[in-house]
């Protein structure tokens, strides 16, 4: 059986895209082809991949994608990860089934280091609970 092809699509494909790519691809590669892409592609932050290593997935080797490397390209899923990439996601993945859930961003807080990580921690551990039960949702 052929594997589904999942699009996680966020703003900036910074960190909650590329922290659900290395997760779905870890935990259920066997069953997903799995890619990221942003509306306004930024870099991977440093945070995501720290956190990402803590639990054993190597995210260093991501790069933020436009959403435009993947026009005209079928996939089963297009998920959501923030609320803005679901008000301007372009609508050129035909037959997929849309999905969205939103995901608090942990790039915007401010504080003390070790404040920061964790709610990238915080974030990466919400995001793996919800695609246990992915796509059923």
């Amino acid at each position: 059986m052929a594997k589904k092809r999942v699009l996680i699509l966020c703003t900036g494909n910074s960190v909650r895209s590329q922290i659900a790519e290395g997760l779905l691809r870890h935990d259920a590669g066997d069953r997903f082809e799995v890619e990221s892409t942003g509306t306004k592609p930024g870099t991977v932050r440093p945070e995501a991949i720290a956190v990402m290593k803590e639990v054993g997935i190597d995210i260093t080797a991501h790069r933020s994608k436009h959403v435009e490397e993947f026009n005209r390209q079928h996939f089963d899923y297009v998920l959501t990860v923030c609320d803005n990439a679901k008000e301007t996601y372009p609508v050129f993945f035909g037959t997929a089934k849309y999905l969205h859930q939103s995901f608090k961003d942990p790039a915007i807080d401010e504080g003390p280091q070790e404040e920061r990580m964790d709610s990238f921690r915080n974030v990466r551990d919400e995001i793996r609970s919800y695609l246990k039960g992915f796509p059923e949702q």
